[in-house]
């Protein structure tokens, strides 16, 4: 009786996983793939201005900091923010923003923008 119990325990336990993970299938595509070019370009620009109380921010890709005048690259599905030349290459190839891992959409890229931003 008890061998019985197990075995249904761990029946069902595998029922769920095998669940879980054609769910999450579904909802992901196949692989990682990056997003087209001309999606990537459509993406939102702005001109960093930097703020004279607060410290200076930066590119999580290449890890430097941005300067004033500087194109940079707002992710709309996040806001978080890189440098052009640095996000455009990630995208190409991957699908999410570099620091959240939130999916960027095609069909929710915004045609170019130019705006100043401050930190």
């Amino acid at each position: 009786m008890i061998c019985a119990l197990v075995c249904a325990l761990g029946l069902n336990s595998m029922l769920q996983c095998v669940v879980r993970c054609t769910r999450a299938a579904l909802a992901e595509p196949a692989g990682n793939a990056g997003l087209k070019r001309e999606d990537v370009v459509a993406l939102p620009v702005a001109t960093y201005a930097a703020a004279p109380q607060q410290a200076p921010a930066g590119c999580a890709i290449c890890l430097s900091d941005f300067s004033d005048g500087e194109k940079i690259r707002v992710l709309p599905a996040c806001g978080h923010r890189f440098h052009v030349v640095c996000v455009d290459t990630w995208l190409l190839s991957h699908c999410s923003c570099p620091t959240c891992r939130r999916r960027l959409s095609p069909l929710g890229a915004e045609a170019p923008l130019e705006m100043a931003i401050a930190p």
